[in-house]
């Protein structure tokens, strides 16, 4: 296992549950002090992993909130989703990845897994087409296997060394920033009004993501809040900026700056994100090999899910483990297993469903920029009371938008962008 993020720990521990031995090679300190994401760990794959772990994971907030923000440069629609169901049961929570990954690992070193940190993997081995094993940076650093699993991460040098046609480029990665503010635990339940131990999950999208049809995010967590924003590699070229002067003019907004009043930066965090689809999916199996999580593009940016597919792939890697060394065959034959249940699962449905997504955004920059402007603008007139009949406010609106976007425009855009979505 190469990677202990969520998808090689979760691969990791339904292999050595089942009496596999497995070893997990992790380049930073601990599992979780080089991992990241914005920090929703999701309920139902993670206990078809770990079923009972609500009682000891180190969770942060079940959320009872989501919403979607559409943010110009001095207003806001707020569209959320409030439910107490989700708190008597649960869908997601906030985590913060030092500390839920270090359990995790612990999980399966405690299942009879070997952890190994401070080790960096630099080639595959081969003989002949099939990967039997990995160099390490260590003192006689080959380690040899039946199956490698490639849950390095986006960009991954196993995949790419194994010959799996990585699709990887300034388009189909984007670059993440976040920042963990700390907050006092009743002014985040003051501010987000929440009861003890429920939170919130905001996705926003708008005027301080630029042309660059970015998104960001802000979580609350027991005693600090999650901030982040993201976009494609190349939207930080065009747009001549950088994740951190990104983030701070996030900051700033006056419906976001009110919310982190008074918090302290505790931790800053930059991460690269595969938002390619499976149209920029590297093969995800060859003889001795599997490809997990953010290595194979496993992320769902419409959504914001991450956590939750490469979970689900690193058990039906593992699975699919389990089931070649009942075979005793460990070649292309038999791990193509792994793909037809990612293809079986809601993983690769979602995904291919939205496969003209990417496409769509590239086609249109700034398109989430310009639509949460037109919206709020509209809003504005509508609502404003100034002695002008609600007909002519109608009519002032559609003007508005026909003059920011143009009517075939608009309508291009709703119909190619519901076929993006996958609506029928």
């Amino acid at each position: 296992m190469v990677g202990a993020g969520a998808s090689g720990l979760a691969a990791a521990y339904t292999l050595a549950k089942a009496g596999v031995k497995v070893a997990i090679l992790e380049r930073g300190e601990y599992p979780g002090s080089k991992n990241v994401m914005g920090g929703l760990l999701y309920r139902e794959p993670t206990e078809k992993i770990i079923p009972g772990f609500l009682k000891e994971a180190p969770l942060e907030r079940k959320i009872v909130e989501k919403g979607l923000w559409l943010l110009s440069e001095d207003s806001g629609i707020k569209i959320n989703y409030s439910s107490r169901k989700f708190g008597a049961e649960p869908n997601c929570f906030t985590v913060l990845r030092a500390k839920f990954d270090k359990w995790f690992a612990g999980k399966v070193v405690q299942a009879g897994g070997l952890l190994l940190t401070k080790t960096v993997v630099e080639n595959v081995i081969f003989q002949g087409n099939k990967v039997v094993g990995v160099e390490t940076d260590r003192s006689n650093g080959e380690l040899y296997a039946d199956v490698v699993i490639a849950a390095d991460g986006v960009r991954s040098l196993i995949a790419e060394k194994a010959g799996l046609n990585v699709k990887v480029n300034a388009n189909t990665v984007a670059y993440a920033a976040k920042e963990i503010i700390a907050l006092q635990k009743d002014e985040i339940e003051r501010r987000f009004n929440l009861n003890s131990g429920e939170g919130a999950a905001y996705q926003i999208i708008g005027s301080p993501l630029l042309n660059m049809n970015g998104q960001a995010f802000l979580y609350t967590n027991m005693e600090s809040l999650s901030i982040g924003v993201g976009a494609p590699v190349s939207g930080f070229v065009s747009e001549k900026t950088n994740p951190h002067e990104l983030i701070e003019k996030f900051k700033e907004h006056p419906l976001i700056k009110p919310l982190l009043e008074g918090g302290a930066v505790r931790e800053y965090l930059g991460h690269q994100i595969p938002e390619g689809g499976v149209n920029a999916m590297p093969k995800l199996y060859s003889d001795g090999i599997l490809v997990v999580g953010d290595a194979a593009m496993l992320v769902n940016p419409v959504f914001q899910e991450g956590a939750n597919l490469a979970m689900t792939s690193g058990y039906l890697a593992a699975k699919t483990v389990i089931e070649a060394k009942r075979k005793g065959d460990f070649s292309s034959k038999t791990l193509s297993l792994y793909k037809k249940m990612l293809e079986d699962s809601f993983v690769l449905k979602d995904l291919r469903n939205l496969k003209r997504f990417p496409s769509y955004l590239k086609e249109r920059p700034g398109i989430f920029k310009v639509y949460a402007e037109i919206l709020n603008e509209a809003i504005y007139e509508l609502l404003k009371v100034d002695g002008i009949p609600k007909k002519d406010k109608m009519k002032k609106m559609i003007r508005i938008a026909r003059k920011r976007r143009g009517a075939f425009k608009i309508l291009k855009d709703l119909l190619f962008g519901l076929r993006a979505l996958g609506v029928p």
